[in-house]
């Protein structure tokens, strides 16, 4: 059976003040069942890891540089990021890949750094709205996994966790159904096995990301290959990132 997970991004938001508003109440519904990750803007990993210490809380940064130190103005490496707390990485986000030009093997690179040292890469794939509308959706999930595995040794896949983003549905208030949801991520987890995971594969959690909201997750989460979200705008809110939370605690078989 998979790994579930859960992970808030709040991408470039927050303060120090929102820091000790929202982590409370999220440290005391964490359980180690289900592990709950916050992915705060750089500057506040410290404070955040501080906040979580004591719970099943865990920590994540929004990226991870794919080089492990030189010349490199302003990037973060892994092992500084290990260094702060974190235990996870966010790497290929969608705002990254269009936004900032991060290609395929660039984000692949970058989860290889992250297994190096010792952190989870949060692996972000899904097409733009022009490619879903033309049908490419298989094709461009295909080519940005197929970019890690080439990477990525398959004993390592284990350590892995990807995420499903359909571009169109980060920030819109649009979502993917349940079901096209559930289609995508049964082609990431094909693969994931093809590719000589085997059973190992088949542990590795595949989240969807893209508008999920407390009114939907229950939905989302029932569906057989997904494995939990990546939840952006409704993680800045506490009460909406409890209550997705709870649904994953209630939706989940856990061991």
């Amino acid at each position: 059976m998979s790994r579930k997970l859960i992970a808030a991004n709040w991408k470039m938001n927050g303060s120090l003040a929102q820091c000790r508003e929202l982590l409370p109440p999220l440290a005391s519904v964490a359980r180690d069942s289900l592990p709950l990750v916050v992915c705060p803007p750089a500057c506040y990993l410290p404070t955040v890891a501080a906040l979580a210490a004591d719970s099943a809380l865990q920590v994540g940064a929004q990226d991870a540089a794919q080089h492990d130190a030189g010349a490199y103005t302003g990037e973060m490496s892994a092992a500084m990021l290990r260094e702060l707390g974190c235990q996870y990485a966010i790497v290929g986000h969608s705002e990254r890949r269009h936004g900032l030009g991060e290609t395929d093997d660039m984000v692949a690179a970058k989860a290889a750094a992250c297994l190096r040292h010792g952190l989870t890469p949060i692996i972000c794939i899904g097409e733009t709205q022009a490619q879903y509308e033309a049908g490419q959706t298989a094709d461009v999930v295909e080519r940005q996994v197929k970019a890690v595995l080439a990477r990525v040794v398959a004993e390592d896949l284990v350590k892995t966790v990807f995420a499903y983003e359909p571009v169109w549905a980060i920030g819109t208030g649009l979502a993917a159904t349940p079901e096209q949801a559930q289609a995508v991520h049964a082609s990431i987890r094909a693969l994931l096995t093809q590719a000589g995971g085997g059973e190992a594969a088949k542990r590795v959690p595949v989240l969807y990301g893209g508008s999920v909201k407390a009114g939907n997750a229950a939905s989302l989460f029932a569906m057989p290959d997904i494995d939990g979200a990546l939840v952006g705008g409704a993680s800045l809110v506490a009460a909406e990132m409890v209550a997705i939370y709870q649904a994953g605690l209630n939706t989940f078989q856990l061991d």
